[in-house]
């Protein structure tokens, strides 16, 4: 993952842009917009106070159909600035009042992923210390410490009985810690049992009784109820291994500061925090009546939240001033002016994002990074298969995607996905068995595979 560079070393937009195109083919017009506004986030920290809080966030809407990359570019921008990042469908929520979620919700999920991001950054911040207690407690179970005797006889300067251990059993024991301690390093004891006390969690609360919309009530039930109940903890055999893993993990948990991470949590999802907020053309209400009651009120849920408003979590109150929404729907039977007029104040920028033609199928299919040649042949590579695609296989592949997409439902690049799996599905159940060196996929096997299917289009309806 790259390094986040909002608050040090920050990526120009020709630089973000310059690293969308490794993985997403086109869209130069919607690449442009989304560094800007991430530039933009930068350029507002180094503003006075006064003027920072004037500065609101440039919101994206795009405008695309399905499968031409409008997620992937919201995804990976979130991944290159290492933002907190979530994404929801504006089709899932309803006005309150309507059985559904209320549009609250998603910044607190927000905030869920804005946590662990910031656990995690700690995590490794500590790794080394906990690894270094994490072995001196494995030594521990392996190697236990010998008995203390007591001596009435001798008393403490604390007027207590004096504990101390034969000099031959200490010296027997340091011997044999020292050797276990080379073994461990050295791995040679990664499959000796251990027996250790662990804590279980609770069983969780189950709110289903509460009724559905209060699925997402922000009261933390479930850590007042860990709070109140006696700890649950059980003795239990593992592997050194498996161990290792336990103990790392309770280690890292002592030394991390929980009260710390929800600041730093809440403090990136106010100023790095990048909500993708997709079919936003399905809360557009038409001239009918019914359903288009709660989709309007969606819309006015929404507007609160993107102009900016505090909401509650459990970790604290999270203002969303600066939360960068971007908006994403095909807008096939209505048009973004449909929108609130309010609602479409606070998405300045538009950018239309093209359909994908053969030409693009066949970059989609070569470009990438992880293109998805790429990731079959890294497949079957772990069977002893080579596989490999000539150029004409390739050109076949994007033409059929193309024309299924012309003659059925247009999805885009996700087209790509089906036909693959399509035209590789009986290579990948026999390449256990075909003790076979390589394999070339090329045009006539290609046409062979998915000539009849695309051909047909009632099959191509079910099939691909």
């Amino acid at each position: 993952m790259t390094e986040n560079k909002a608050e040090n070393q920050p990526q120009t937009p020709r630089e973000i842009v310059k690293e969308l195109d490794r993985h997403i083919v086109g869209q130069a017009d919607a690449k442009r917009a989304v560094a800007i506004a991430i530039r933009n986030r930068w350029r507002r920290q180094q503003l006075d106070d006064e003027m920072r809080h004037e500065v609101a966030p440039k919101n994206i809407l795009m405008i695309g159909s399905t499968g031409v990359g409008k997620t992937e570019i919201a995804r990976r921008l979130a991944r290159l600035t290492n933002a907190p990042f979530v994404k929801v469908e504006a089709t899932k929520y309803t006005e309150v009042g309507y059985y559904g979620r209320d549009v609250e919700s998603m910044v607190r999920d927000l905030v869920e992923n804005a946590i662990g991001l910031v656990r995690s950054s700690e995590r490794e911040r500590v790794k080394d210390l906990a690894k270094e207690r994490m072995h001196d407690r494995l030594l521990d179970l392996l190697c236990p410490r010998p008995v203390q005797y007591e001596y009435s006889g001798i008393k403490t300067a604390d007027g207590e009985s004096l504990k101390v251990e034969s000099k031959d059993e200490a010296d027997s024991y340091e011997r044999t810690r020292e050797k276990m301690k080379a073994m461990l390093s050295a791995g040679d004891l990664e499959d000796r049992e251990v027996e250790m006390t662990i804590e279980q969690r609770n069983a969780p609360i189950m709110m289903g009784a509460m009724g559905g919309g209060n699925m997402d009530m922000d009261v933390d039930l479930q850590g007042m109820f860990d709070k109140i109940m006696p700890k649950n903890r059980v003795t239990k055999k593992m592997t050194v291994k498996r161990a290792r893993e336990v103990i790392f993990d309770q280690e890292c948990d002592k030394l991390i500061d929980d009260d710390k991470i929800n600041h730093r949590a809440i403090e990136q999802t106010e100023n790095l925090g990048i909500i993708f907020l997709d079919e936003i053309d399905k809360v557009v209400s038409s001239e009918g009546k019914g359903a288009d009651v709660s989709r309007m009120g969606v819309q006015r849920d929404l507007l609160p939240i993107v102009e900016g408003t505090t909401i509650q979590t459990k970790y604290g109150y999270v203002k969303t001033d600066h939360i960068l929404f971007v908006a994403a729907g095909a807008f096939h039977r209505n048009r973004p002016s449909d929108l609130m007029p309010e609602l479409q104040g606070r998405f300045p920028i538009r950018v239309e994002l093209d359909d994908l033609t053969t030409a693009d199928f066949v970059r989609i299919l070569k470009e990438p990074r992880s293109s998805l040649t790429k990731q079959y042949i890294a497949l079957l590579d772990t069977e002893g298969v080579a596989l490999t695609f000539t150029d004409d296989a390739i050109d076949e592949l994007a033409s059929f995607a193309s024309h299924v997409n012309q003659t059925t439902q247009n999805i885009g690049a996700r087209r790509l996905h089906t036909i693959l799996e399509r035209l590789l599905e009986e290579l990948s159940f026999e390449a256990p068995e075909m003790k076979m060196g390589s394999v070339e996929i090329n045009g006539e096997y290609v046409k062979q595979r998915l000539g009849e299917v695309a051909e047909n289009e009632d099959l191509s309806r079910f099939i691909l």
